[in-house]
């Protein structure tokens, strides 16, 4: 979202945290080339020296994590990108779709993942996944958590997804409580974080749908979730500036689509999040071909914008703004994956940016307090693509007039607190909540040594 505060998706999340406070630019290039005395960090390294993170990523995506799993009419695949695929379903069912008020029978096959143990007992968790879903096809996602009690959480459903809309409509599932913890959206959240309760471990699980009597199968290449404790704060501290640099990123508006294709979050206006995903996605050089596109208005600019908007949207949120939504759609590009995580500050993106790797931030702010937006926002995601010489931010940010106004430079003081806080005012003077510093990141599905080191530094497999 841009423009003036506009209701967030995480209204109710964010009236927890105000209770708890009560009581066309150029071509894509290349990424710097490794070096190739660069080593592969070990799995989970964290570099010499590093503050702890109050964050915990697990992500399986080796055949031997695929083959560590419980399978139900599943199995693992090797090759160049292991995944999970149908080997033999275990049943049929029927799934009742809310949103068209179809009823079709699948056959289906599960995944389950060994249990997880935080390494960061956490108030939140957000899985995200890499899925190939020929028509015909679809996945579900949920997760299982123990609290810090020994009890444990129902099987929330995290998403019902496919890259395209014929079979299902892609969606989130509201409504889902234990009285404990809350589902929003894509976000599992423990209700009252001043309790005490954390997640200490968790379960994947997927399910793989066909339609009957076909041999398709969806095959997910990478799943995994992030679970986090991040310190509720108002403001940050002050990160030094690193090395400078910038990578040349394509350009896209939003704001030119401002009416077009009003079903998806009413139109272009509303697109900051598929907006910000395909510049990245073309960064890497993935590209839309014609029949894909055949669907958009001919005399649209950009028309790959508006399917990027059309292949994020949740039917249930009603926009196109479901984090782990877009990291699948980005892995639907060939060579490409996608993930969600937090990062714990801007030193952490300049790591990232040296190594070739942009990052898609989601922040809140008021008008005041980010120089030069012009707007305020309670939920918009930017393009970080480079550092200027005094450690300022360069930032795509398609809410922008036109392509060409896209690149920004904003003050590095505001853009790391507006970031990276937990709370904060808004327009009204009331307490809201902030993002904690969200982001997606899309990477080559084999990254180079340089770009692992610089991956395993932040936390991301």
């Amino acid at each position: 979202m841009s423009r003036a505060e506009q209701p967030s998706r995480r209204t109710l999340l964010t009236a927890a945290v105000v209770a708890a406070v009560a009581g066309s630019a150029g071509p894509a290039v290349a990424a710097p080339r490794a070096h190739a005395d660069d080593p592969a960090p070990a799995r989970g390294a964290v570099p010499a020296g590093a503050p702890a993170r109050p964050v915990d990523n697990r992500t399986w995506i080796t055949y031997a994590d695929w083959r560590a799993g419980t399978a139900k009419g599943t199995r693992a695949v090797a090759g160049v990108r292991p995944g999970v695929v149908i080997a033999a379903p275990a049943g049929t069912v029927a799934y009742a779709d809310p949103h068209t008020g179809r009823t079709s029978t699948w056959e289906y096959a599960t995944w389950t993942s060994p249990v997880h143990r935080l390494t960061v007992p956490s108030t939140e968790a957000i899985p995200s996944w890499n899925a190939h879903t020929p028509a015909g096809t679809w996945i579900q996602v949920e997760l299982r958590g123990t609290y810090s009690d020994g009890t444990d959480t129902p099987w929330y459903v995290m998403g019902r997804w496919a890259a395209g809309d014929q079979d299902i409509l892609r969606t989130s599932v509201d409504d889902q409580s234990d009285g404990r913890s809350s589902i929003w959206t894509d976000t599992f959240a423990v209700d009252d974080p001043a309790s005490g309760l954390r997640l200490t471990s968790y379960r994947l699980r997927l399910t793989l749908y066909r339609k009957p009597g076909t041999k398709l199968t969806p095959t997910v290449w990478r799943l995994g979730a992030m679970g986090s404790d991040v310190p509720d704060r108002f403001t940050v501290p002050a990160s030094t500036p690193g090395v400078a640099g910038e990578l040349l990123v394509p350009r896209f508006s939003q704001e030119i689509h401002k009416g077009q294709y009003p079903e998806y979050d009413n139109g272009g206006e509303a697109w900051c999040s598929p907006t910000s995903s395909q510049m990245i996605v073309e960064y890497w050089g993935g590209r839309l071909t014609a029949e894909q596109l055949a669907w958009v208005d001919p005399t649209y600019a950009d028309p790959q914008v508006c399917h990027a908007a059309r292949s994020t949207y949740d039917h249930q949120y009603a926009g196109c703004g479901n984090w782990p939504f877009n990291a699948a759609y980005a892995a639907t590009f060939k060579g490409l994956q996608g993930v969600v995580t937090r990062l714990g500050s801007l030193t952490d993106l300049e790591t990232l940016i040296a190594a070739g790797i942009p990052a898609i931030t989601s922040q809140s702010f008021l008008a005041s307090e980010l120089t030069g937006a012009g707007y305020g926002t309670s939920g918009h995601l930017m393009t970080v693509i480079g550092f200027t010489a005094d450690g300022d931010v360069i930032a795509n940010d398609p809410a922008s007039p036109s392509n060409e106004a896209v690149r920004r430079v904003y003050k590095r003081r505001e853009w790391e607190n507006i970031w990276l806080r937990t709370k904060r005012y808004n327009a009204s003077g009331n307490v809201a909540s902030g993002t904690g510093g969200v982001c997606y990141l899309y990477f080559p599905a084999q990254p180079t040594a340089r770009q692992r080191k610089a991956l395993a530094a932040v936390g991301v497999r």
